[in-house]
């Protein structure tokens, strides 16, 4: 049975019990583990790592626990929106510089402990929403350039990425930001969907054999 790790902040945690392994909480990852129980009976275990609040700084500093010691065969990784809410909100956020060197960092190490761990990353999103109209100006710009050297770290570790920022976008050009994520950055019904469906998609083109 092959492991697959899913890692990032509250829009891959949604709530889930960190005191069970099995737990992949209410968002995204439950709606992929769902998905492929039923289409591969017992060809996958899923594990859900991420921690709500988690910056690219929080995610490497438990890189050990949380990620190599857990030995995944497959992992997604999905962290940038709080490098920049942090920053708006607290002053404590993670530039955009800084977050790409330690993302870098973070994958070599991981690529040279796992060499054989097949790795997706994904790009922050935001909308509009409660929680980012009234910053839009700084929060849209901020994001976009997480997501860009995500985009950049990928390609420098010939992995495949996933674009939810452009995604997103595309949503709400056909329904209201609201109907994704109220806030702006925590997905609702229709957003983790959207989610599912662009891991899935990128893990039947690269992951399954």
């Amino acid at each position: 049975m092959k492991r697959i790790l899913f890692q990032g902040d509250s829009i891959t945690d949604c709530g889930r019990n960190r005191d069970r392994l099995d737990s992949l909480g209410g968002g995204y990852p439950n709606l992929v583990g769902c998905y492929l129980a039923g289409e591969y009976p017992g060809e996958y275990e899923c594990i859900n790592k991420g921690i709500s609040g988690n910056r690219i700084v929080d995610v490497y500093a438990r890189i050990k626990k949380d990620i190599i010691n857990l030995q995944p065969d497959i992992m997604s990784i999905m962290i940038g929106v709080n490098d920049v809410w942090h920053e708006v909100n607290h002053q404590n956020g993670v530039s955009a510089e800084k977050y790409e060197m330690l993302y870098d960092l973070m994958l070599s190490e991981i690529k040279e402990t796992l060499p054989e761990l097949k790795i997706m990353i994904i790009s922050p999103y935001v909308i509009k929403g409660t929680a980012t109209e009234d910053t839009w100006d700084v929060f849209r710009p901020e994001v976009e350039k997480r997501a860009a050297a995500a985009k950049r770290i990928a390609e420098k570790y010939g992995l495949p990425f996933v674009d939810m920022l452009t995604k997103f976008d595309e949503a709400v050009e056909k329904y209201p930001d609201e109907e994704w994520a109220a806030d702006g950055v925590h997905a609702k019904n229709a957003g983790k969907e959207l989610l599912k469906r662009a891991w899935l998609e990128c893990f039947q083109n690269h992951f399954v054999e």
